[in-house]
């Protein structure tokens, strides 16, 4: 049957869980949820109001201005990388809120844009350690989903005291240029906005776009005014060198002058009106975005903060998929998996999540064994299901809450190994778009195996109560002193040294959970952004709409030919 067998899943909340306890796990994360909201706002804020006063003062807007007049009227801007640099301090004991760029996901004229954009109120929108690679990252979103580049740039260059970590390297400034040219290489549209300055490397970034503006404020230069001056004895100011009436009537380095940051996000927002529409409304046809049955805001509830606490996955998927339907793929094989098909947004998608609490053991009949963990059945059922929507082109949503993989010599024998490599080679080879969500624990190989971030997905969330490591805190400071303690993991009797081992080992452990915590990995850019519970499906709705926006750029097969349906025959025979 070509017709995909979509089922009611869920149950109200209060079936679920207790009013008791239900209530507990909002305090807990309305604490953690508090926290993040206070975070973004000091990151928002750069270096204060004194510094947006100074903006308005030359007569210009903010960046995030500038995006929220860009932007259509009531839609959201979803940012990715907030949290770059988080708490960092650098020379002189100044930070760099957001690595001194904002980087979005922007609706504008119907279709998702990537919106890089200077903010001009961190030291004039300077380049910091970090901020190229979040450049560079916003990029790359762009080009593997074939959307629009807007670029606001106010920048005045590289933060000089800080140069040796931002210039060099791979991934160091010159890499953006490179970006520019691979994404206009394969047809992928950028808009620049020059509205200041535009110093040195800096200066090459619009110039690759196809479309490029400046106002009467902007200028580009390979050298600045004070740098000339200091070089040739030169005295002029940057404007004369490298100002629109240079660059606009004179060198064609740009396209367009106007006479204020307005007049030019209105030129921005008709360039992208120009544009092909989005594809997203011929995929959905007739399907409207339809809410869940159940409200995305009870999995502030429903999910513990306690990684060792279970909870009903199905009630997760249940708040996340349209009117709370699912088809649910292959549940006869690796129950501690589900892997199935929803829409979000009106638009299929299809998701894999971790099951939590005890599962069967069909290894033994009539046993109990924990959930969260990658088993031969689950592994095989997973890669077979990735393998399914890349051929289908399906975008694929991995929900995280993994320990990790079986152990032990029957785990061996099984070849664990090779079953999943085979589930990491064929993530690492699908072309079809996948999205990572770290809920709570993402731990070990099984972070990898779920298209954790080195696997490129091409956006990477966390949740306040997500925990990255190889292992948790305790276990990873009992492998750190394993040389020292006996058989039974028990530290050995000699009074002084177990008292110097029992101080190293809480000394591992307690620096082992302070790394778990997602603004630690979000500050080094092991994960894109930090979000809500109750925000998750207004991002995951975004991603997989810009999923679908470009026609044409990849296989998108209509689900009548769905080789899921090829896959659930085989498994589970005809019905």
């Amino acid at each position: 049957m070509a017709v995909v067998p979509l089922v009611p899943i869920g149950r109200p909340r209060d079936r679920v869980l207790d009013d008791a306890t239900y209530r507990q796990h909002l305090a807990t994360l309305a604490e953690r949820e508090g926290e993040l909201v206070r975070r973004r706002a000091e990151v928002h804020a750069g270096w204060g109001e004194q510094y947006r006063q100074r903006v308005h003062k030359k007569g210009k807007l903010t960046a995030r201005e500038r995006i929220d007049r860009l932007r259509d009227a009531g839609s959201e801007v979803f940012e990715v990388g907030t949290f770059v640099n988080y708490g960092l301090e650098y020379q002189g004991g100044v930070k760099s809120p957001g690595a001194g760029v904002v980087t979005a996901f922007v609706r504008i004229e119907g279709r998702w844009c990537i919106v890089i954009a200077n903010d001009n109120t961190v030291a004039s929108g300077s380049w910091w350690p970090k901020t190229p690679e979040k450049i560079q990252r916003a990029q790359t979103m762009a080009l593997r989903l074939r959307i629009p580049v807007v670029y606001l740039v106010d920048s005045s260059g590289l933060f000089l005291p800080e140069q040796s970590r931002a210039f060099p390297g791979a991934r160091g400034a010159g890499h953006i240029f490179k970006m520019n040219s691979v994404l206009s290489a394969h047809g992928v549209p950028q808009i620049a906005g020059v509205f200041g300055d535009c110093i040195a490397g800096g200066g090459y970034m619009p110039i690759i776009s196809d479309r490029v503006y400046m106002t009467e404020q902007a200028y580009m230069v390979i050298a600045g005014a004070a740098l000339i001056k200091g070089a040739k004895s030169q005295k002029m100011t940057s404007l004369d060198i490298g100002g629109p009436e240079v660059h606009v009537h004179q060198s064609g380095c740009a396209d367009v002058r106007v006479p204020s940051d307005e007049v030019l996000i209105d030129c921005i927002r008709r360039d992208v009106r120009r544009l092909p529409s989005s594809g997203a409304d011929f995929y959905r046809a007739d399907a409207a975005p339809v809410e869940p049955a159940f409200p995305d805001a009870e999995l502030c509830g429903l999910l513990p903060a306690d990684h060792r606490e279970p909870y009903d996955s199905t009630e997760v998927l249940a708040r996340l998929v349209d009117h709370s339907l699912f088809w649910e793929v292959m549940p006869s094989v690796g129950e501690e998996m589900i892997c199935g098909v929803g829409r979000v947004g009106g638009l299929w998608a299809g998701f894999v999540i971790n099951r939590q609490g005890l599962v069967g053991d069909p290894e033994h009949p009539g046993n109990k064994r924990p959930a969260a963990i990658l088993y031969r059945g689950g592994i095989s059922k997973v890669a077979a299901f990735s393998r399914a929507c890349n051929a289908d082109g399906v975008p694929l949503i991995w929900l995280q809450d993994i320990s990790g993989f079986d152990i032990g010599a029957e785990a061996e024998r099984q070849g664990l190994l090779a079953y999943g490599s085979s589930l990491i080679y064929t993530n690492s080879t699908n072309d079809v778009p996948m999205f990572t969500v770290l809920l709570r624990k993402a731990s070990g190989a099984g972070y990898y195996a779920m298209s954790g971030l080195p696997y490129d997905p091409i956006v990477q969330l966390s949740t306040p109560i997500s925990r990255l490591s190889v292992m948790e805190g305790r276990t990873l400071a009992i492998a750190t002193y394993n040389t020292k303690l006996d058989d039974n993991f028990e530290i050995l009797q000699d009074a002084e040294e177990r008292r110097s081992i029992e101080e190293g080992m809480r000394a591992v452990e307690k620096r082992i959970e302070a790394d778990m915590d997602p603004y630690v990995s979000a500050r080094q850019m092991d994960t894109d952004e930090i979000v809500r519970l109750s925000e998750l499906r207004s991002y995951l709705a975004m991603l997989v709409e810009s999923a679908y926006q470009a026609p044409g750029t990849r296989r998108i097969k209509n689900s009548r030919i769905w080789s899921l349906h090829d896959l659930a025959v085989l498994v589970e025979g005809v019905r």
